[in-house]
């Protein structure tokens, strides 16, 4: 079985991965690196490519897929969810980006017709490799791959996180003996916040900023985090009004139609009905201005309705914006975080609001990377991908030198044979 890193190697973005066996060759995810411009993988004839699997929604694993569909029909594999929230991102993805991209809305529906559903756990065979997808923990129909194929056995665990949250299960981690194990890198020098301290902090700083009048702003990506931070806030009772607006709202109509991939569907429903949806310019101008919550996309302040309630929010400091998730170097949010500034009216101008930081991450922090590999049956090789600044280095090292695994951290464009 080969193995090659076509992108997302020693970097987090554009990920994708062929495994090629003497009779078949199929791809882990093809996704793009979100700069000013879309960067894309390795490329690759879509026409020796026999499938994709399509691990989880967010644009570094899928937003590079509908190249496949310009003059050819590969199919795509993944879970019924993802594709539904592949589509939604994808095409907001055209919308925005439609310049810098080789495909078009054409493309995406016929990525969408090529698509074939699969269940956790279900059993796929195609050629001469046999796959299935496992509950990865980190965001809604999300996917770990398992393949079996010239007698070895190998997992992608794409992003992962084996950690339970208010929204999803931890990570589904049976997977017997293993040959070669490739493994995301994200947080691998760095523990997350112990998930109900966070939690208790965070309730208790909104509360503080709400019942003084104020307005706090949560940026969130539309699918995972603007949908845990409604259930955290209704897990909790929070009392006071909550909002939601932008892309946030169609994610979470996706997931009212597929509650068997949450972990809670009761408290799900429950947070739905608990907030407020915003439908139009009037509503928008009057939840910037009431005390209350609102969750709103983009989390990195890169656009959405978050980047016009920031210009209302910000001016006074009786108010609050709470991120949520990682700030990408470079991007507004990170900006905001690190300077306490922001372009309001054209100007880059100090945010008079309170700027806070919870790291509510759906990424398996250290603590749980390396109890991962501990807990690894076989002596498999293992690779390490998705990490920026030196991290997937660093994580291959603690690997061999701790746990005494043969691991790399390949170059983009490398190749191993397993």
């Amino acid at each position: 079985m080969e193995i090659r890193f076509l992108g997302g190697a020693r970097e987090v973005g554009r990920n994708a991965i062929s495994v090629k066996t003497s009779k078949t060759q199929i791809l882990l995810d093809y996704g793009v690196m979100l700069n000013h411009t879309p960067g894309f993988p390795m490329h690759i004839p879509p026409r020796e490519v026999s499938l994709i699997i399509a691990t989880h929604s967010h644009l570094d694993h899928t937003g590079a897929i509908p190249i496949f569909h310009i003059s050819e029909r590969t199919p795509v594999y993944g879970t019924r969810l993802n594709m539904e929230l592949a589509s939604l991102l994808i095409k907001d993805f055209i919308h925005l980006s439609g310049y810098y991209l080789p495909f078009e809305y054409i493309e995406l529906n016929s990525m969408i017709r090529s698509y074939v559903s699969v269940n956790y756990r279900e059993e796929v065979k195609v050629g001469d490799i046999k796959f299935e997808l496992l509950n990865s923990g980190h965001l809604p129909g999300g996917a770990s791959v398992l393949i079996e194929a010239e007698g070895k056995r190998l997992l992608y665990t794409s992003d992962f996180n084996t950690i339970e949250t208010r929204l999803l299960p931890g990570a589904d981690l049976e997977y017997k003996d293993l040959d070669a194990v490739i493994i995301e890198s994200t947080y691998a020098d760095e523990d997350h916040t112990e998930r109900s301290l966070l939690e208790e902090k965070f309730i208790e700083e909104v509360t503080e900023v709400v019942e003084s009048g104020g307005t706090v702003l949560v940026p969130a990506f539309s699918v995972g985090r603007a949908q845990e931070i409604a259930c955290i806030l209704a897990a909790h009772h929070f009392e006071h009004p909550v909002v939601i607006d932008g892309m946030a709202r169609e994610a979470s109509r996706i997931l009212m139609n597929h509650l068997e991939y949450l972990r809670d569907p009761k408290l799900f429903m429950d947070a739905i009905h608990m907030v407020g949806w915003v439908d139009d310019w009037r509503e928008r101008k009057r939840a910037a201005k009431r005390p209350g919550v609102i969750i709103a996309p983009a989390g990195m302040l890169k656009g959405g309705p978050a980047t016009y309630y920031v210009q209302i929010v910000g001016k006074k400091s009786r108010n609050a914006i709470f991120l949520v998730g990682y700030q990408i170097p470079g991007t507004p949010g990170r900006e905001l975080l690190d300077s306490g500034r922001y372009i309001i009216d054209g100007k880059v101008r100090r945010i008079k609001a309170k700027v806070g930081f919870f790291d509510f991450s759906s990424h398996a922090g250290a603590r749980e990377l390396k109890s991962f590999i501990k807990m690894l049956e076989g002596e498999p090789t293992v690779f390490t991908i998705h990490g920026a600044d030196g991290n997937c280095q660093k994580f291959a090292k603690w690997i061999k030198e701790e746990v005494g695994l043969e691991a790399r951290a390949p170059n983009p464009g490398e190749k191993f044979v397993i």
